[in-house]
């Protein structure tokens, strides 16, 4: 759920999705997604490594068959980098899925709520 900002002060706190805070970038290796997570505030960072855990991002990609996740925390770039097992179906030589290389999937991610300060929250283009 998206807040409107403008009856907001920057330090009230508001649930949005991860993409208005945050950029993401996929990649793949095999079977093996890779998701990083980079905020446009680097402020925000030590906030979303909160909420961003291994096991919250397990239960995102549950669905597509993943079987573990692994956070590598690059603070002072900011960004995090998540390692998906087993979540592309086989690969891209080994799916029928659409996306083989898992492309979009950032996109699942991307879609998480957040609660962070409205500061934060990148404004949408009018």
């Amino acid at each position: 759920m998206t807040t409107n900002q403008s009856n907001h002060t920057p330090d009230t706190f508001v649930t949005v999705p991860l993409h208005r805070v945050a950029h993401g970038r996929a990649g793949d290796k095999g079977n093996r997604l890779n998701v990083s997570i980079m905020p446009y505030d680097s402020d925000a960072f030590s906030l979303l490594a909160e909420q961003l855990t291994e096991q919250c991002v397990l239960g995102l990609y549950k669905h597509r068959g993943a079987s573990s996740v692994k956070r590598y925390d690059l603070p002072l770039l900011p960004a995090m980098n998540f390692v998906i097992d087993d979540v592309l179906e086989g690969g891209v030589n080994g799916s029928l899925n659409l996306d083989g290389h898992g492309k979009s999937n950032s996109f699942i991610l991307l879609a998480m709520p957040v609660r962070v300060p409205a500061k934060f929250v990148k404004q949408s283009a009018s």
